[in-house]
């Protein structure tokens, strides 16, 4: 499986293929945007005029899209171009009923398809460390496994089809819930004279330890990596958050279960994002949390 057609060439999809093609895969690349095309190429992919093209030289076709309309229009034209038995694998963050559609889709047409979301950000993508969340047959994720070694650090066959999306959207509640607990922590320890530093120290260390706060941590100082240390320049964008969060509560619609703090979690990112902070760090709602009353 030496060549491989990948569409969606943005900040996460394009670092990806640059991945692919420093381990020696042929990458036919698509894109709309032109500045996308521009890096594509000087980072060694054949960038190409038409999703046709790129498909039907193509053993594997990854595809990294923005929503679940874009990844059905794709497949309806990718399935019909690609050879028979080719692999489909779905990297974008999509709705669960969209990316089972999709895989319905695809073993009519007699493809092995597989979404394979990713956890990791910009920095993941381009180091080749994400974090693969799986769903799709056993054969399609053995088959898939090579691609996705190259790309990622870490890779999870979650189950059958779109339980990779399902993987996604709970980890992703989780993370959004996570940072507001973090944040308002901090703005709380802040007011009752309590250092950042020593917070840190401390819930780092005991019950509250979590991601949010030991890795990724919202305020300025105890975590020099942290995007608190660079005015929460996105390493995970505020709007990608409130995405996510909105997909897992139509998810928990559609199954009936209820998920209060993910739904009040979505009500603050929105805020947050009408409030002018899409483009900032999801981390930096702890400052938005700050003037809320």
């Amino acid at each position: 499986m030496k060549t491989v057609a990948f569409i969606g060439l943005g900040n996460m999809g394009g670092p990806m293929a640059a991945n692919l093609v420093k381990a020696n895969y042929v990458v036919k690349g698509f894109d709309l945007s032109e500045q996308a095309k521009e890096q594509a190429r000087k980072d060694g992919i054949e960038v190409v005029d038409n999703v046709d093209e790129a498909v039907a030289a193509s053993d594997a076709i990854i595809t990294m899209l923005p929503a679940g309309k874009h990844l059905l229009s794709v497949y309806e034209v990718t399935l019909k171009a690609a050879k028979p038995g080719s692999l489909f694998i779905d990297c974008s963050t999509v709705d669960v009923d969209s990316s089972r559609t999709a895989h319905d889709a695809a073993e009519k047409a007699g493809m092995l398809s597989l979404d394979a979301p990713v956890s990791g950000g910009v920095g993941g993508a381009t180091a080749g460390t994400l974090t693969f969340m799986a769903g799709g047959t056993k054969e399609a994720f053995d088959k898939a496994h090579e691609l996705l070694d190259v790309m990622g650090g870490k890779i999870v066959h979650c189950g059958g089809a779109g339980n990779g999306q399902a993987a996604k959207i709970c980890n992703n509640m989780i993370l959004g819930i996570s940072m507001i607990a973090s944040s308002e922590a901090f703005n709380l320890a802040e007011k009752l004279g309590l250092d950042h530093q020593a917070l840190f120290d401390v819930a780092s260390t005991s019950s509250g330890q979590c991601w949010s706060i030991n890795t990724y941590c919202p305020v300025p100082g105890p975590v020099p990596t942290s995007p608190a240390n660079n005015d929460y320049a996105p390493g995970f964008a505020a709007a990608l958050m409130l995405k996510d969060l909105k997909l897992s509560q139509d998810a928990a619609k559609s199954a009936g279960v209820s998920t209060p703090l993910g739904s009040h979690a979505e009500e603050l990112y929105q805020s947050f994002n009408d409030a002018g902070g899409s483009g900032i760090d999801f981390s930096g709602i702890i400052n938005h949390l700050k003037g809320s009353k």
